[in-house]
């Protein structure tokens, strides 16, 4: 959540218990009538803030796309090798890589050959 929605909601919570108590404190023998119009409105302030944070919390989640990092954290001392096309045999680099479906593709950029890479088995 935001915190723009979490003040919001906050707030919307006092203003409702405050306008409770007014609206509570205008039928006692000791109440004015006047109470009941200001526990009236601060309920009706409570209720437009509890709906300005649904909006606010509705806009953080529409707003932009996810971004999923994937980080691997390899055992060892590790080698990478040369990678080349399967086509043409130009090498490739990690930019050349893009995470397609969760899936690593690569598109060579001298023959324009698109595959899927897999790993092979170790053993």
């Amino acid at each position: 959540m935001k915190t723009g929605s979490i003040i919001s909601y906050v707030l919307a919570a006092i203003a409702i218990i405050l306008s409770f108590l007014f609206i509570l404190g205008s039928f006692s023998p000791d109440g004015s009538p006047s109470w009941l119009v200001i526990g009236i409105i601060g309920l009706l302030i409570g209720f437009a803030l509890i709906f300005a944070g649904v909006r606010l919390a509705a806009k953080a989640k529409k707003s932009g796309d996810t971004v999923y990092n994937v980080n691997l954290d390899l055992p060892g001392k590790v080698q990478m090798d040369t990678m080349k096309c399967l086509s043409c045999g130009a090498p490739l680099t990690p930019d050349d890589i893009k995470m397609i479906n969760g899936a690593p593709v690569v598109t060579c950029p001298n023959c324009g050959t698109t595959y899927q890479l897999t790993e092979e088995p170790k053993w």
